[in-house]
């Protein structure tokens, strides 16, 4: 069960208003080291809390690149008109990085000492699907819409302000009628690894998918994403050393069709959550990735076969050109970092993100170990090209041997530049005073030769893997 989905990695952080600070620094560090979103939990008549949306507005102010949403909205708290248009408000200033985790509440004694309704379970599912229609209403150009239901209602209000991009509504799901309600008419599904085991994901995944059926919907459409929490010790599900957190998280994505892992930070420190970022997410996505493009090649000891792309919906060469967009965007993304570092070296003060919060040698560390993961991705990728799908190519097309051959060469003369990476960001980290520009000539080099092979790749190889049976690559 593989949607096929991008696989998405998030961080999930409780707002402690004691610790605020260390919030944002994780929520920024988030944005760094490359991670996909940042979520908080929202819990609002909780007074150690901080408000979540007001945090989640601040997050997005300090960053560049990651998705903000809350995991999930207490909705018997916010009337879903007004969150509406929050959210839709923090979409537009920040440029389309926002989503709407929901879910129908919980702790009704507090909700109700907030001056909140208490509702009981079926009555809570009606609510939640009512809020539903009313939210994407206030965000669908048009006449003014009216609803009439049993705990929400609009009469004449008007559309708007609207989203910059589709925001996404996914739901914290557990009991039939919730996942029943997820396969109608949700964007995502959002459940947490405390109450929704490994071992329990099939089932639910099978009622969200028969619902999304009968309503006419494809149900690939409901994103499926996962809160985690886990530890880099011991022994057992997400307990031990990152390969090990790579098999079972990638074993979930091609077996249980989950693409989105969120890692519950609150339960982890911060160098946890620079090891998840930089040692399993990247692996995850080539592990996940290589046997999308060949199936069988997974080293777990049961797998289930993906197939084959169906008539009109791309062959190998266009997963091949998926993943390389992969690498092109990780690529612009270290530029981008490598300028941001090379700006605090000159006027820390003036630069944006983690600089505003750690010293110039711990922002010259963050770079090195990003860029350190995207060159292991990038070897990784050339490793499974040479072992895999170059010796298949030859085997069925003869003549393609001198494409491969040049494609071997480039892949050493990529490696030098990345190990001539690997020495200037060893240099700066070691000497602060070094500098970044030796780190900023030795990548606009990788950028160069790397672009350049991977657009005389897919310019020879697109065609062939899109006609050739070459075993499921």
């Amino acid at each position: 069960m593989d949607y096929g989905h991008d696989l998405h990695f998030g961080v999930f952080l409780t707002p402690t208003a004691a610790q605020a600070d260390l919030v944002v620094t994780a929520a920024l560090e988030a944005d760094v080291l490359g991670l996909d979103s940042v979520s908080i939990q929202d819990h609002p008549y909780q007074p150690a809390f901080l408000d979540t949306w007001t945090l989640l507005t601040h997050i997005a102010a300090r960053t560049e690149r990651v998705t903000v949403f809350p995991n999930v909205a207490n909705l018997p708290l916010r009337p879903p008109a007004v969150l509406a248009r929050a959210v839709a408000t923090l979409d537009v200033l920040s440029e389309g990085r926002v989503e709407l985790g929901l879910g129908t509440g919980a702790f009704w004694d507090a909700i109700e000492a907030m001056g909140g309704p208490r509702r009981r379970p079926g009555e809570a599912v009606t609510a939640l699907e009512e809020a539903i229609r009313v939210i994407r209403a206030l965000w669908t150009p048009g006449r003014a819409p009216r609803i009439e239901g049993e705990h929400y209602r609009l009469d004449g209000a008007k559309p708007g302000p609207f989203p910059v991009h589709p925001v996404g509504i996914w739901l914290g799901a557990y009991k039939p009628r919730m996942l029943e309600l997820t396969g109608r008419l949700a964007d995502g599904w959002l459940p947490s690894l405390g109450y929704a085991a490994p071992e329990e994901l099939a089932g639910m995944n099978e009622r969200i998918d028969a619902a999304a059926t009968e309503a006419g919907r494809d149900p690939a459409a409901a994103k499926r994403l996962y809160n985690v929490n886990g530890s880099f010790t011991g022994d057992g599900f997400l307990q031990g050393p990152p390969s090990v957190w790579v098999e079972q998280l990638a074993g979930l994505a091609l077996d249980e069709g989950i693409s989105g892992f969120v890692l519950m930070a609150d339960t982890v420190d911060r160098r946890d959550l620079r090891r998840y970022a930089e040692e399993v997410v990247p692996a995850v996505r080539e592990l996940v990735e290589a046997e999308r493009l060949a199936p069988g090649s997974r080293p777990v000891a049961e797998r289930v076969e993906v197939a084959a792309p169906a008539a009109g919906s791309g062959g190998d060469g266009d997963h091949l050109v998926a993943i390389h967009d992969h690498l092109r965007q990780e690529l612009a993304q270290v530029r981008d970092l490598v300028e941001q570092v090379a700006r605090g070296h000159l006027d820390v003060g003036s630069a944006r993100s983690m600089i505003n919060t750690m010293t110039m040698r711990q922002n010259s560390w963050t770079l090195g170990t990003y860029c350190e993961s995207y060159c292991r991705v990038v070897t990784t990728h050339h490793t499974i090209e040479d072992v895999n799908m170059f010796p298949r190519l030859v085997r069925a097309d003869p003549a393609l041997t001198p494409v491969v051959e040049r494609l071997e060469r480039e892949h050493h003369d990529v490696a030098a530049v990345l190990e001539d990476v690997d020495r200037a960001l060893v240099a700066m980290v070691q000497d602060p005073g070094v500098g970044v520009a030796g780190v900023r000539r030795a990548v606009g080099t990788l950028s160069d030769v790397l672009l350049a092979h991977l657009a005389y790749e897919e310019s020879q190889l697109v065609g062939p893997l899109n006609t050739l049976s070459i075993g499921g690559i």
